[in-house]
């Protein structure tokens, strides 16, 4: 199973930029996908993502700007940033937690996993 980010770039503060994390492989259902962000000499922290009961979640650095949402047919989510900060500069990562299919002597026993994407690099700049 593969987690492959897309959509970063240089964006001026207060722009817009739609990030995705799309997975792919031996998937049976994915369980939830967070999006997290690593700044420069920063811990990794958590940036938005659903909750097992399918509401978002939000930092509070991020909230009323950023905005997650799912396509489940192509196990594929989205963060839409908005009004982005300097503070922003960052590389985003997705992680999902999911249920991979696997086979065991001939018996279908799916297996939980807990992967990450390599990233994609947001540069917040004028």
């Amino acid at each position: 199973v593969q987690l492959v980010e897309s959509g970063g770039g240089l964006v001026q503060p207060g722009g817009s930029l739609r990030l995705s994390c799309a997975a792919s492989g031996n998937i049976d259902s994915i369980n939830f996908m967070d999006w997290y962000r690593q700044a420069p000499g920063k811990q990794r922290e958590l940036v938005a993502g659903f909750t097992p009961s399918g509401s978002t979640k939000y930092a509070d650095s991020v909230q009323g700007r950023f905005t997650v949402s799912r396509d489940n047919a192509k196990d594929t989510e989205y963060l839409q940033l908005n009004s982005v900060k300097p503070e922003g500069t960052a590389v985003y990562y997705c992680r999902a937690d999911f249920l991979a299919q696997r086979w065991v002597e001939g018996d279908y026993d799916p297996e939980y996993l807990d992967e990450w994407g390599r990233g994609t690099l947001v540069t917040v700049s004028s």
